[in-house]
């Protein structure tokens, strides 16, 4: 049973964003009609195998009259329809989304083109790299910006788009169950990569906010030539490190100590010179399995290959990776669900079908359908979650994006916090924008009367601590389950709920580096991609698995747990490569001097800078030369390519991409006073609802600052009930 059994979903999409979204949603129970040209795909892929399946499939050729027809036909049965055409396309077919919810006004209509309708290059061609290039995607690792350009294979504008819009959809579902009507989204590739650059992103105007070095997180060498991925980044970690790799007396030298190391920068280049060193006396392997030895030390795992990850037994196990019979490619491995739900799985369909597999079927059933009635407006909802709730014990990025989101689409959301915890400050303004805080000590008993007795009337609880963690403390599912047995209970980790490495701690370097994708990006080392993808992304599917059960708990009454992770965020985002079957070749662009596909989608050099262009095949005679190239600056071939209908975009970094017009004037960069902080530049949400528009919220708060307003009068003892008032830990 999925949470969505019983929608009908029309998917025009074509190349990746759109059949990805549908995918997604086909995962979870919908009933996916895949419409195809007469000829297939437009982009002739493997991965089709992968965004393709649990689908039912028609071909429809919608530049003739008939075809346009059947396709209307199809949109007034639907709930849902999702297309990434660009914009107009649809329109000028009959099928747009004006036209199409006019006809049926519960329908949800998501588009996901490459530029957003408001955008003067909407009529550019979205290619992946086109609408990539100028938002800083190409400017070089997360850790250091690149001399010069650097193409990564991850589909990151792609991936995002569709993960934006299925979120998106799902609120929408919740907005239409308890209203009534539909609406249209639209999530651009473009836009959407606004919620990857995240902290990148993140500017202090008023004072400066040094980033110290930390040593102890890093790639490492080892004996046998392979990699780890070290993430020491607490004190913890640190000692549990030492004792472990048998080096106890280094806990007595000063660089061994994180506080000491933010202090006097000098120490950590002997540090750094230590680690490397200890390392290259065991093998990966070797040390993967000492750290992480009965499940509490510091994050670390092998840099692994994004064909040793499918092969690799945990995420079998974890059915992070999945195995379908395909039926032109034959058995293959590929992504399992992005999300997985406690009460209503959810479950891949089946492989994907062949072209017009199910015309008849299909046919029938469209020619048997009424249309939905249209209404007279009613009484509608101003947000999605407008009057819900939530509660977010998360920290770091992944957990408090998912809480982030929610409260974007409208939900009242209290972050707790511990008042003692190591805490990162550069990540609060960023993550914690639209909630209430309160600084709440879990482990204490009192604190946790406090928040069982917050938890007994929300609808929501979303937490990311590692698995077990939390049934520590008492806050877990079956705990918050037993005073609110209709909650929704979010959990996000690094390596998902089930499977060997459950237990295990993790970041998104950890999240990169077992799927392949520090690999793919480095040359001899492993170098982390442009933006915290994993974690972000994480987070945004997380709030598309609550979205999902609040719908189901409309329906039916049931509350349920949901559960994601940063390794299926990373396999999620790899789709168009992570796949395994006879006859693979592992030929996509890698290592530090990639700068594109091919000929006709890659970075070029110009006279006065660097350009992304893309192109259909048959354009390939208007494609200059590198060479030539070099004789014209990037803005006049970036106008010649436009003008014959060539995708073409300047190379642009984060900072521009954050100060750029229309990214201020439609809220991706938000620029405000924070209480403490001064002038803070933060992204905002991408995502456009026509009915039920998503808000920026609030400035990030002061860390516990809503303690008395939350509480009411439960806080006339704040001390003795484990909480704290205001930021006197100095928390972040």
């Amino acid at each position: 049973m999925g949470a969505l059994d019983g929608l009908r979903v029309i998917d025009f999409g074509q190349y990746m964003a759109g059949p990805l979204a549908a995918m997604m949603l086909a995962d979870h129970g919908a009933d996916v009609i895949r419409v195809d040209p007469p000829t297939g795909p437009m982009w002739d892929t493997p991965a089709n195998a992968v965004w393709n399946r649990g689908k039912r499939r028609i071909s429809l050729d919608l530049k003739t009259a008939d075809g346009r027809r059947t396709a209307q036909d199809l949109i007034a049965s639907a709930d849902v329809v999702v297309e990434n055409f660009r914009p107009g396309v649809m329109d000028r077919l009959g099928l747009g989304a004006e036209e199409s919810t006019n006809g049926n006004d519960r329908l949800i209509y998501l588009s996901l083109p490459g530029f957003s309708s408001d955008d003067e290059r909407a009529s550019v061609p979205g290619w992946e790299g086109v609408v990539s290039a100028p938002v800083g995607t190409y400017s070089g690792s997360l850790m250091k910006d690149a001399p010069k350009p650097v193409y990564t294979a991850v589909p990151i504008a792609s991936s995002y788009a569709a993960f934006t819009g299925c979120a998106g959809v799902a609120m929408a579902l919740v907005a239409r169950e308890r209203d009534g009507f539909g609406q249209r989204i639209e999530a651009s590739l473009h836009d959407s990569l606004y919620q990857a650059i995240g902290i990148r992103g993140l500017r202090y105007l008023d004072r400066e906010a040094p980033r110290p070095p930390v040593p102890w997180v890093g790639p490492y060498e080892c004996s046998d030539g392979r990699w780890v991925f070290f993430h020491a980044a607490y004190s913890h970690f640190i000692r549990q490190f030492c004792v472990s790799a048998g080096v106890p007396q280094w806990l007595d030298e000063p660089w061994s100590k994180a506080s000491e190391i933010m202090n006097d920068f000098s120490l950590a280049d002997t540090a750094r010179a230590h680690l490397t060193n200890i390392f290259l006396t065991r093998t990966a392997q070797e040390w993967e399995d000492l750290i992480n030895d009965g499940g509490n030390g510091p994050p670390t795992v092998r840099c692994l290959d994004s064909s040793e990850w499918l092969h690799e037994p945990h995420p079998r196990e974890a059915e992070i990776i999945v195995e379908l019979d395909d039926p032109e490619l034959g058995p293959m491995l590929q992504p399992g669900i992005q999300v997985r739900m406690g009460g209503t799985p959810g479950e891949i369909r089946g492989p994907r079908k062949a072209l017009d597999a199910d015309r008849d079927n299909i046919l029938a059933e469209v020619s048997a359908s009424a249309p939905s009635a249209i209404r007279a407006p009613g009484n509608r909802l101003s947000q999605a979650l407008e009057g819900m709730t939530a509660l977010d014990l998360c920290i770091i990025l992944a957990g408090p994006t998912c809480g982030r989101t929610l409260a974007e689409y409208g939900a009242d959301v209290v972050k707790i916090d511990n008042p003692s915890r190591e805490n990162g400050i550069m990540l609060h303004e960023d993550i914690n924008r639209g909630k209430r805080s309160v600084l709440l000590d879990l482990k204490r008993e009192e604190g946790r009367e406090v928040f069982l007795d917050l938890a007994a009337d929300v609808d929501v609880v979303v937490q990311n601590y590692r698995l077990g963690k939390v049934g520590g403390l008492g806050v877990d599912y079956e705990s918050v389950r037993q005073i609110n047995p209709d909650v929704i209970y979010a959990s996000l980790n690094a390596f998902g709920e089930i499977g060997p490495w459950a237990e295990r701690a993790g970041w998104e370097q950890l999240a990169q580096s077992a799927s392949g994708m520090m690999t793919r990006y480095g040359d001899t080392e492993p170098t982390l991609q442009p933006f915290a993808i994993n974690d972000y992304g994480t987070g945004i599917n997380g709030a598309f698995g609550v979205g999902m059960a609040l719908y189901h708990r409309l329906r039916t009454g049931e509350g349920q747990q949901v559960f994601t992770a940063l390794a299926r965020t990373a396999s999620t985002l790899q789709s168009n490569v992570l796949h395994g079957y006879e006859g693979k070749h592992w030929d996509e662009p890698a290592g530090q001097d990639a700068v594109g596909e091919g000929p006709l989608h890659r970075l070029y050099e110009a006279s006065d800078g660097w350009l992304f262009a893309g192109a259909k095949p048959e354009q390939s005679q208007d494609m200059p030369s590198p060479e030539e190239f070099a004789t014209k600056t990037v803005a006049e071939w970036v106008s010649e390519l436009t003008a014959k209908g060539i995708g073409a975009s300047p190379v642009g970094s984060v900072e521009e991409a954050m100060t750029e017009y229309r990214a201020v004037t439609n809220g991706m960069s938000v620029t405000r006073e924070h209480e403490g902080r001064g002038r803070v530049r933060t992204n905002g949400p991408s995502i456009k609802m026509s009915r039920t528009p998503v808000t920026v919220g609030r400035p990030a708060m002061l860390p516990g600052s809503a303690a008395a307003h939350v509480l009411g009068d439960r806080s006339s003892d704040l001390s003795e009930l484990g909480v704290v008032v205001g930021a006197e830990s100095g928390s972040g």
